[in-house]
């Protein structure tokens, strides 16, 4: 059994924050040492706690199609990584989901992503993502505007639920120019691999 191979069998089976969470605990990953890109989401949806699949809502069909993708490969986990900041729906708050547990980062992030060697491109989603991965102190809107600014390997994303569609249609740039960069760099890193 390799290394990430126990983690994730040990992130499975975690409990640790049962007690702080709205339903039965069901931890949520998709991670493969051979995968290319990290998608580093927020916390499992209500759909996707439900299902068992990262992204199994309207917000992944938008996030598939932003990177050009099918579901088959979207749940490739030669792919893909998709580990969100916390494993577990963190239940619902007045305006959409909770925040992801911190805790779960703090026990989990570092020794998974030292476990991802071929990782080519980083998609840290969100506020909670994007904070851990640049611990910075810009907003959303700063860090995706001025993704070109970070080379290449790394590329900032609002969260795509339809929640966020009034974020969107103020920021055009993002559809037109940033989306196909996107699509584009996804293209070049899976395709050798298909």
């Amino acid at each position: 059994m390799t290394a990430l191979t126990q983690l994730i069998t040990q992130i499975r089976a975690c409990r640790h924050c049962e007690a702080e969470l709205p339903e039965d605990v069901h931890p949520i990953i998709q991670a493969s040492s051979s995968a290319k890109i990290l998608i580093a989401g927020l916390a499992p949806g209500a759909a996707a706690n439900r299902s068992g699949l990262p992204f199994d809502d309207a917000s992944g069909d938008r996030l598939r199609e932003w990177l050009g993708v099918t579901r088959q490969q979207f749940y490739d986990p030669r792919l893909f990584a998709i580990l969100p900041m916390a494993f577990c729906y963190p239940g619902r708050g007045a305006s959409g989901d909770l925040p992801p547990p911190k805790i779960c980062a703090d026990k989990w992030r570092r020794a998974l992503l030292e476990q991802l060697p071929h990782i080519e491109l980083t998609l840290p989603i969100g506020q909670y993502a994007q904070q851990y991965h640049f611990n910075d102190n810009n907003t959303v809107t700063a860090r995706v505007s001025s993704w070109q600014a970070y080379g290449g390997q790394i590329m900032p994303l609002p969260h795509p639920s339809p929640r966020n569609n009034i974020w969107l249609k103020r920021h055009p740039w993002f559809v037109k120019t940033l989306l196909p960069e996107l699509k584009q760099r996804v293209a070049s890193i899976i395709t050798p691999v298909i």
